[in-house]
Order: C-alpha cells, then sequence, then structure tokens
C-alpha cells in the first residue's frame, strides 16, 4: 500500500471556500445610483467650491493652466469634508513608482489644539505637496541611497478616491513623484508631459483643418486579461507566490484543445467574484463594460470604456488592486502573470489608444468615406510614421521578463512590429500612393446565411489578432501589452512618437502652403511622401507565420524577441534626442529607466532561478526518492516470490533516469549562477537571458518527466489539472 504523502485535498478547494459575505440576503446593484460615489468628481467639486474658485480649476483640468495656492487651499478644505463625510480619517498622496506597482503613505486628518483635544485639518499645501523617501524606491541612478528627499504632487486632473475597508477608509490623492532636483522618478509625471507635447503638435495641426479645440488628449481603454485559481493551490505552490507563475508543471491530458471555455457560461462562484468587483470598480468610477471567459481554462477579462490617458493609466492601476483583493474574499487568487501556466494562452492587456478633442470630436473616426476625410487621413498617415521610425520603443515600451514568455508564441502578437489597417485603408492608401484616392470600398452588408437574422453592417476590414497595433474602426489596438505592467510607459511611447510624427508632418505642410501651393495639394503631397516611406510597417497578413518573419526582415523591420535584444536600444542618440526635444524625459532619465528595468528583469530570473532550485530540492527530489524506494522494496518483494517483475523494474528505471537528469541539471544552473557576475547590469541581464534560463527549463523538463511517473499520492505540488479547472 503507498503511504500517502500528498498534503491537501484538492476537492477541499471546492468545497471549503467562503465569501465575506454569506450572499443569505442578496443586494441589488443600480449602477447608476453606485457609479463615482467614492471618486471626488468635477461635479462634486463644481458643488462645493465659489464659482470663481471653480472655473480656475476647470481651467487647469480642461486646458492645462497652473494651479494657484488659493485654489489648492479651497480644493483642499473641500476634499477633506467630502472625504471626512465618507468616514476617511487619512490620506494619502497615492503615486506610481517605477516599480510598476502603487506606493501610498497615509496620514491623519486629525491635528491636536492647544485645549488637549483634536480637530481634522488638510490645507492646500498638504493638498499640493507630500515627501516619501525618494531613496526606498528605484531611481536607476538618479539618486543615490543617502539622498532621501523626494516629492509627490498632485495631478489635478485625475480625480481623489477613497478606498474602502472592513474597518474604515482612506483618502487616495493621486500624484506625481518626483526627485529634490527635479527629475521624474514615476511613471505619471511622463504620461502628464508627453500628453502635453501631444497636444501642443495636435491642436497645430487641427488649425490647418479650420478646427479650434481647447486640448486634444490621447484615450485609452485597455482590456485586462486574468487567472483564477483557489488560494488552497496558490498557497502551495513557492513558484506562484514568488514569482507569479508555475516554473514546473506538466502539460495537463486537457487543456484549451476543446476551445469550450471561451464565451462560455460564467461559472457561479466566479460570476459572483466578478459582480463583486464590479460593484467595487464602479463605486471607484471606473466605467467597466465586458467580462467574459477567455481562451484558457481558468483565464477571464475585463474592459472599460475609453478614459484621458492619464485617468485610465491610474485606473488600470485600480483595476489590477481591486481583482486581486475581492478574488480573495471568494477564495480564489488572481494571476496577473503574463505566463502562469506553461502550455495555455497567457494573459495579454490590450491597450486600446485613440486621439480625441475635449469637446468630443475622435480625430481617428474616419467618416463613411475615409479618401474624403483628409483630417483623418492626416492623423492616421502621422500614426504610421511614428509606429515605422519607432518600432524599437515600441517594443521596449512592452518589455519585461514576463511578457518574454507570451511575445511571438501563438497566442499573441509577434516581437517583430507592424500595422494592421484593413482592407478599405489599404485600398485608400495604396490610391493615395499611386495618384490620388477617389473612391473607398464599401463594407456592404453581412448575410448571416438565414432569413429570420437581420442582415447586419459589415465592416471593410476584418480583425487581425496577430498584429500587435492593428486598426479597428476609429482606434488603434496595441495588443502586445502584457498582463501585469503598467500602460504608462506604452502611453508615453504612443502619445511621444506620435506628438513627433504630427510636428514633422505639420512643418512640411506649413513649408508648402506658404510656398504658394493649397492646403488640399499640400496634404495630398505631405501624406504621399510619409505613407512612402512607412508602407513597410503595414502588414495585413499571418504574424505568426514563418514567411512574415523573412518578409519582415527583407522589408528592414526589427525582430527583437526578449527583453535583452529591446532594452539596450532606449539609450540610442534617436531615442534620447526624440524624448528631449519634447520634453518628456531627459538624457539621466531615460538611463535611468534602462538602468531600472534592467534590474527588474536581472532580479526576476534570479528569484525564479532560486525557487526553480529550492523546489526541485526540497519537494521534488525527496518525493520522488520516497516513491523510488517503494518500488525498489517491491522488486525485492516480488523477487522473493519468483515473479517476473518487469513492470515494477522498468517504472523504478524511469524514475531514477529522470532523478538523475535533474540533479545534473541543477549542478548545471549551479555551475552557471557562480559565473554570473558581470560589471554591468544590462551585461547581467543578458547572461542571466542566454544562460540561467535555458538552465531552468532543463529542470523543468525533468521535473515535468518525474511528475508523470512518479505515483500522484506523493507528489507534493497543486497539478495544472487542479489548478485550471478546480473553482
Amino acid at each position: 500500500m503507498t503511504k500517502l504523502m500528498r498534503r491537501y485535498d484538492p476537492l477541499a478547494a471546492a468545497r471549503n471556500w467562503s465569501p465575506k459575505s454569506n450572499g443569505s440576503e442578496r443586494e441589488s446593484m443600480n449602477i447608476t445610483e453606485i457609479f463615482g460615489e467614492n471618486t471626488f468628481q468635477q461635479e462634486d467639486l463644481e458643488e462645493r467650491l465659489p464659482q470663481a474658485i471653480w472655473k480656475d480649476l476647470e481651467k487647469t483640468i480642461e486646458e492645462g493652466e497652473q494651479l494657484n495656492s488659493e485654489v489648492a487651499d479651497a480644493v483642499a478644505v473641500a476634499m477633506k469634508d467630502w472625504a471626512t463625510e465618507k468616514g476617511a480619517t487619512h490620506f494619502t498622496h497615492w503615486f506610481q513608482p517605477l516599480t510598476g506597482l502603487t506606493a501610498e503613505k497615509h496620514d491623519s486628518f486629525i491635528t491636536p489644539n492647544q485645549g488637549g483635544g483634536a480637530i481634522a485639518e488638510f490645507s492646500g499645501s498638504d493638498l499640493i505637496q507630500g515627501e516619501p523617501d525618494a531613496s526606498s524606491f528605484p531611481s536607476g541612478g538618479l539618486r543615490q541611497t543617502f539622498e532621501a528627499r523626494g516629492y509627490t504632487a498632485w495631478d489635478p486632473t485625475s480625480p481623489a478616491f477613497i478606498m474602502e475597508n472592513d474597518n474604515g477608509c482612506y483618502l487616495c490623492i493621486p500624484t506625481a513623484f518626483a526627485s529634490w532636483s527635479g527629475e521624474a522618478l514615476d511613471h505619471k509625471t511622463p504620461i502628464l508631459r508627453s500628453n502635453e507635447t501631444l497636444d501642443k503638435q495636435a491642436k497645430r495641426a487641427l488649425k490647418l483643418f479650420d478646427v479650434d479645440a481647447k486640448r486634444v488628449s490621447s484615450t485609452v481603454g485597455c482590456e485586462q486579461e486574468y487567472f483564477l485559481i483557489d488560494q488552497e493551490f496558490f498557497y502551495r505552490r513557492p513558484d506562484l507566490m514568488t514569482s507569479g507563475r508555475t516554473l514546473v508543471g506538466a502539460k495537463p491530458p486537457r487543456g484549451q484543445e476543446l476551445d469550450d471555455h471561451y464565451f462560455g457560461t460564467i461559472q457561479e462562484r466566479v460570476l459572483s467574484f466578478m459582480l463583486d468587483a464590479e460593484k467595487e470598480l464602479y463605486k471607484l468610477g471606473i466605467p467597466v463594460k465586458t467580462r467574459h471567459n477567455e481562451v484558457a481554462p481558468g483565464q477571464f477579462e475585463i474592459a472599460p470604456i475609453f478614459e484621458r490617458c492619464n485617468i485610465a493609466a491610474d485606473h488600470q492601476q485600480l483595476m489590477m488592486i481591486t481583482l486581486k483583493r475581492i478574488a480573495r474574499n471568494y477564495g480564489f487568487e488572481c494571476l496577473l502573470h503574463e505566463k502562469p501556466f506553461d502550455g495555455v494562452n497567457g494573459s495579454g492587456k490590450h491597450l486600446n489608444w485613440s486621439l480625441s478633442t475635449s469637446e468630443g470630436m475622435n480625430l481617428l473616426e474616419p467618416g463613411d468615406n475615409p479618401h474624403d476625410n483628409m483630417q483623418f487621413l492626416f492623423f492616421f498617415t502621422a500614426i504610421l510614421k511614428a509606429v515605422y521610425e519607432h518600432q524599437d520603443l515600441l517594443r521596449i515600451s512592452i518589455a519585461h521578463a514576463g511578457n518574454d514568455h507570451r511575445l511571438g508564441a501563438n497566442e499573441a502578437p509577434p516581437a517583430i512590429i507592424s500595422a494592421y489597417i484593413g482592407d478599405q485603408l489599404a485600398d485608400v492608401i495604396d490610391q493615395l500612393l499611386n495618384g490620388g484616392a477617389k473612391k473607398s470600398k464599401q463594407g456592404g452588408l453581412l448575410g448571416l446565411g438565414t432569413p429570420v437574422l437581420p442582415s447586419l453592417p459589415k465592416h471593410a476590414g476584418d480583425r487581425n489578432r496577430t498584429s500587435p497595433f492593428a486598426f479597428t474602426g476609429n482606434k488603434f489596438e496595441f495588443r502586445a501589452v502584457g498582463s501585469s505592467q503598467s500602460i504608462s510607459f506604452p502611453i508615453v511611447v504612443l502619445n511621444t512618437i506620435v506628438a513627433d510624427a504630427i510636428d514633422q508632418l505639420c512643418t512640411d505642410l506649413e513649408e508648402k502652403v506658404e510656398n504658394g501651393e493649397s492646403l488640399e495639394e499640400s496634404l495630398g503631397e505631405v501624406i504621399r511622401e510619409a505613407l512612402s516611406d512607412s508602407e513597410d510597417i503595414i502588414f495585413n497578413g499571418d504574424g505568426y507565420s514563418e514567411e512574415w518573419e523573412k518578409e519582415a526582415e527583407e522589408r528592414g523591420l526589427l525582430n527583437l524577441p526578449t527583453t535583452m535584444d529591446a532594452l539596450p536600444k532606449l539609450t540610442d542618440d534617436k531615442n534620447i534626442d526624440l524624448f528631449e526635444k519634447h520634453q518628456v524625459l531627459n538624457k539621466r532619465e531615460i538611463h535611468s529607466r534602462q538602468e531600472i528595468w534592467a534590474e527588474q528583469y536581472l532580479t526576476t530570473l534570479n528569484i525564479e532561478a532560486d525557487t526553480t532550485e529550492s523546489m526541485a530540492k526540497t519537494m521534488i527530489y525527496p518525493a520522488a526518492v520516497r516513491y523510488m524506494n517503494e518500488l525498489a522494496d517491491n522488486v525485492e518483494r516480488i523477487d522473493g516470490l519468483g515473479l517476473e517483475n518487469r513492470g515494477s523494474m522498468e517504472m523504478l528505471k524511469k524514475v531514477n533516469n529522470g532523478l538523475n537528469d535533474l540533479n545534473d541539471a541543477l549542478e548545471e544552473l549551479r555551475e552557471i549562477v557562480l559565473h554570473s557576475d558581470d560589471e554591468s547590469i544590462l551585461g547581467n541581464a543578458a547572461y542571466v537571458k542566454d544562460n540561467v534560463r535555458p538552465a531552468m527549463t532543463k529542470i523543468r523538463d525533468s521535473v515535468d518527466y518525474l511528475e508523470r511517473h512518479v505515483a500522484d499520492d506523493y507528489w507534493p505540488l497543486p497539478i495544472y489539472r487542479e489548478m485550471l479547472f478546480v473553482k
């Protein structure tokens, strides 16, 4: 009889969970009533502020005018009163350091008075500026460890909000974070800077079309994919706890092959979690729109509608925080890693990006006849030009250790940046490049094959899931962003490169008009020249195919398959010149980010390597040895009875071979790690990518082989079959 070694009962994961609220009283959810109730919105400000103060603040929010101290003091009083009415006792400057996560330091509203009591105080200076310890956050050499001073600065364009807890709540004030010497130490500051230059260049272009816009901003809607597994499994997997992904684990007999999970009926426990999470998101003013089962078992998606880019970045961070927090109330762990399970689809974060004026005009709306819509074609051309000239920056913006497991894996776009534009726009561009656009392909109607179903308007361009950067009607979808990462730097890159392309096109256009050419004639020439230079970036075919990889090379497009292939290019002269020209990042800030991201990559892989080695030595190896002992005892007993023991002997040999392979792989990893001391962060990270990752793969192969041969009741880890399907 096999001794039962398993330390958990997988059925307990399905039986023993209980939500925080037992559901005995089902609460209805009125979205219109609760939406934004925990957010200090513009309507609240307008209601609580004197009209003159509100008008000044509105100019700051809508038109980017500088904030004065009188306005700040008035806002602080109104914000404090609103927050304390909600029950808040503390406030925090909520910011996004270069860790990719969020940070907060709580201060009480309470101040002692002379009579020995206490009063609630919150001034304009408290609102505008805070001072966390800058030396404790990654700075990439911008600050020495002994230089501690750093400042948070209120972002009035992003609304403050309340974060609730069972025992109370606190006020969060979205802020930027900078060093004492003024360099940006966060993700928000470059977003705000990049949107300023985009606003400047886009309004410059719109004036050529006789459009007077107060403000132009990039607008963003970001789909979020994630996995849910039972906490019972999560806490029994050291790899999930330390690195967010399974470092070992054999592919189950059934994964996503049946395609039955995608858009399938949402399981009751999961739906309960989703409803609760959405309620919290609505209260925070996050306009979530869509939820559904994704392709892989245990994988799901949530998506909001478009918002101004800096608010969308704040809300994306809040969405990830909320999903993870609410999941625990239902006995789940929410996994945001790009590839938590080998052999099944990973998770992305499709960043839908567009340009809109403060008056509500979408500058990427083609209209019924895009060949007549020269304003649309101007901005559309500028974006294609930007993507072509800055493929490296777009690839760098989504480069990190987790995304390396996903890109190019026939479940996500390839690492080669290209743009899908659809048949209709491809036809218009072809006409433009060959004498001028005269007509547009019409979409027509899409028949559904039965008279009881209505005919639907057919889009003139299909969708292409293999494209990293696809035009999808009135926006571009940057499909290569990783599920765990902040969307801020991808937004910064898109805003900056598009602003630069608009700048170049406007300069060419203005020069031609000044030389006596008509606007229409000049526009045609400028657009044709730009499209001719950048048409190689357009690809409407299968991005997964080997033929595309060869064709992309012939076109001269970059192929940067891993983070360490892409990241060194961040500090190329052309990239430093671009960011400095538009005052988005200076040279020191760019170098700091390169160092920080290389160090994060290196640290991530070192953690994974240490965890892999520890699990193999202390969990897998002992379990296999125990099972070998049982097999050896069985072989000896059968020999003593004079019976044939071929089956037991063969299994004993297989397990022994697996252990020998595992031992060799562990020794190889140890030798590699001992020699991974390069003088530079970039060099060390590249060494780890080229040597440590392959050694980890060998360990994984040996462990996964053993998982298929060691008795189930000896195996010490939850397996894929359980984690993916037990809900």
